[in-house]
């Protein structure tokens, strides 16, 4: 859920704004403990405003890992 609203709402809010905003209501610990999962995997990120920012492409990853030229030999 809270994955798929940031997704949906990528840099338009800032962390509180978006605990807000949520469309359940979440225990704000939980929300930090999502986020920072979120943070460390590298599906988002947040910029120099504070928004949290959705960045995590699996269609590009899978690009990148599919070349040749990109291997470890």
């Amino acid at each position: 859920m809270v994955e798929d609203f940031i997704r949906e709402h990528s840099g338009e809010y800032r962390r509180r704004a978006l605990w807000e905003r949520l469309p359940r209501k979440v225990m704000y610990q939980t929300f930090k403990t999502i986020i920072e999962y979120l943070l460390e995997s590298g599906k988002i990120a947040i910029d120099a405003q504070g928004k949290v920012c959705w960045i995590y492409d699996p269609e590009f990853t899978r690009w990148y890992l599919a070349r040749e030229d990109l291997r470890i030999r």
